[in-house]
């Protein structure tokens, strides 16, 4: 794998428009433009112009996408994705790609997409790796990984590269997956659909025009996240609680019972936020509002509830529980697995109550302890 230095890089978007290929998830229409269906944006693109994302253009009436690199690498406890009903305990092997559909001011991505739109920007990355799907499959195996998944930036605005690996890894064995924002269409799902099993999304809020303001829309997330329960991808859900954006009662509850609607058994994750990037006003999410986030998704009638990022300061709700019995069944600290009650079959050892996710089946391989930190590669 050949890794490109800070030397011999011209500009962010030479070195990556060096690395794509044709895509697949477009159609062509009048005058040469073509219509993108990787994301929810739907992008018309005219020749010699690109999409929302800057990573996806058209050069001469074909659609280029990303292709053959990775611009970060390293394997993850699952529970960091997180997938909390995903082979606890197991590794995942995790790549990034650059680039985003949205343009959150909190997130690490907002170097990058600043980058893509400023051909004079003097942001550049640290490092661009070329690789093949078979060197991630070789790594994934070399590092004992379960799962290989794309992430670190919008894995949708990449999918023809991740389905490229994830067409190697199902038969091999391993579990697929996406972290994302969910601003999907039905056609990319159901492009990815064959070769993926894991599906994370983002609800970043429950109040439209916050979500415009970070380059979404909230119905399309709301969709994806139905479409993708019903497509029988494993869906879990995330909500990164932020003080003065969307960390009130009403909010908070509106997501839960969104959630619930589409299915009671989705895990919804609520997540601590810290001031990063160009968000630095907000203080840090507090325990109790976290605690309480928490407390209204069972409210709601989810039946799994986390809370996340403030590791061992959020009594019950790092750990899974039978929800008709109330017996402890993982018990976690942060990203470590501490204990694991559950059968080979996946249900409660005291009721019998079968809990939803991919479960060992031997409860004994289940890794206990351990630093639960990631290792770059």
């Amino acid at each position: 794998m050949e890794r490109i230095g800070l030397a011999s890089q011209p500009s962010l978007a030479d070195l990556l428009d060096a690395r794509t290929r044709p895509g697949e998830l477009y159609t062509k229409e009048a005058n040469g433009s073509l219509r993108c269906y990787a994301c929810g944006h739907r992008c018309l693109i005219r020749p010699g112009r690109r999409g929302i994302c800057k990573v996806r253009f058209n050069k001469e009436g074909t659609l280029y996408v990303p292709w053959g690199y990775v611009a970060a690498l390293q394997v993850d406890p699952i529970e960091k994705k997180p997938f909390y009903h995903v082979y606890p305990g197991s590794d995942a092997l995790t790549f990034g790609m650059l680039g985003c559909d949205y343009h959150c001011p909190y997130c690490q991505n907002w170097l990058t997409s600043q980058a893509l739109r400023d051909p004079a920007s003097d942001v550049a990355v640290s490092f661009i790796r070329d690789v093949q799907p078979e060197d991630l499959i070789a790594l994934a195996r070399r590092h004992g990984a379960q799962s290989i998944i794309s992430s670190y930036n919008e894995p949708l605005i990449t999918s023809e590269w991740a389905a490229a690996i994830f067409r190697l890894a199902k038969p091999q064995g391993f579990v697929t997956g996406y972290v994302s924002n969910g601003n999907a269409t039905r056609e990319v799902l159901e492009y990815l659909r064959p070769v993926m099993d894991l599906y994370k999304v983002d609800l970043k809020t429950m109040n439209d025009r916050n979500y415009r303001k970070l380059g979404g829309v909230l119905q399309r997330v709301l969709d994806t996240i139905r479409m993708a329960h019903e497509m029988g991808f494993w869906v879990e859900v995330v909500t990164l609680v932020v003080p003065g954006f969307n960390d009130s009662e009403d909010e908070l509850r509106d997501a839960a019972r969104f959630i619930a609607s589409v299915s009671p058994e989705i895990p919804w994750h609520v997540t601590a936020f810290h001031p990063d990037y160009k968000m630095t006003a907000p203080p840090p999410t507090s325990v109790r509002t976290l605690v309480r986030a928490a407390e209204i998704g069972r409210e709601e009638g989810l039946h799994y509830v986390y809370a996340g990022n403030l590791p061992g300061r959020v009594g019950p709700f790092e750990h899974t529980w039978c929800p008709k019995c109330n017996t402890l069944l993982i018990e976690r600290y942060g990203f470590i697995v501490t204990r694991y009650n559950l059968t080979p079959e996946g249900t409660c050892p005291k009721c019998g109550h079968a809990i939803p996710g991919l479960w060992p089946k031997n409860p004994k391989s289940v890794r206990l302890g351990g630093l639960g930190i990631p290792r770059v590669i």
